[in-house]
Formats: C-alpha cells, structure tokens, sequence
C-alpha cells in the first residue's frame, strides 16, 4: 500500500506540473510558493517559514524565489524588526498570475485526484492526511 500510494502521488504530481508548465509556464513549486504567500493575511511569509511550509530546503527556496522575483511574481524586504530575516512578498503581478494559474491547477485535481473517489472515500482519505499531516503525530 505504501508504495502504491508513492507511485499515485508521483504520477499525480507529475500531471499537475506538466498542466502548469504547459498551460501557465509555471511550476508546481511555484505555484505552491504563490499559494502560499496568498494565504497569509499580509501576502508575506519569512523565507525560513515559507521553506518549511512548501517543504524545500532553505537554499532551494531562495533559488526558487529568485526566479519568482526576477519573473516580478515576488519581492523581498527586511523582516521587521530583525537585521538579518527576509521575508518573500506576493506582488500584484503574482497575485494575478496565481489566479490565472489556480484555474488550471484546481481543474486538474479535481480530474486527476478527486475524480478517483467514490462517495464518502474523498472524506476519509482527507480525514487521515490531516490526522498524518499534524503537527503532534511525529516528535
């Protein structure tokens, strides 16, 4: 079952990028990154906490978001009263190129994932990853 489930998430994500890529000229972990700025309140996460949330190494983050703010999709600026943190910053321009992308990315699960449940299994599936995804299941 275990591998089973490494091979559905591997092909799934790969059918999504390929999606995002083809339609939005956007990888998936970009998307992720925009997604994840947008869902803060202040469009602004710390690099640190940003590379936790979109599970990339720090520096795989950085080179990340450099290609994100040379594309004008995210800035950087000085954390608030601290020298040395950075936080990555949603622009307008990556704001609105999430919205177009969210379209394609939300078709796309829903095809490609959410179509392969039957009635009641989407639930519980969705039930168990929040259980497995909790802060307090792992120390």
């Amino acid at each position: 079952m275990w591998r089973s489930f490494l091979r559905a998430h591997a092909r799934i994500t790969r059918v999504l990028e390929a999606e995002l890529i083809a339609e939005q000229r956007l990888s998936l972990a970009a998307y992720d990154v925009l997604v994840q700025l947008a869902e803060t309140p202040s469009m602004r996460m710390r690099m640190t906490e940003l590379a936790d949330a979109v599970l990339l190494s720090r520096s795989g983050v950085t080179r990340l978001v450099d290609r994100l703010e040379r594309a004008g999709l995210v800035g950087r600026e000085r954390a608030d009263g601290d020298g040395r943190g950075i936080v990555a910053v949603l622009t307008p321009l990556g704001a609105e190129r999430l919205r177009s992308a969210s379209t394609t990315h939300l078709a796309g699960v829903a095809e490609h994932f959410g179509e392969s449940f039957g009635p009641g299994e989407l639930d519980a599936f969705g039930r168990t990853c929040d259980r497995l995804a909790a802060d307090d299941v792992f120390p």
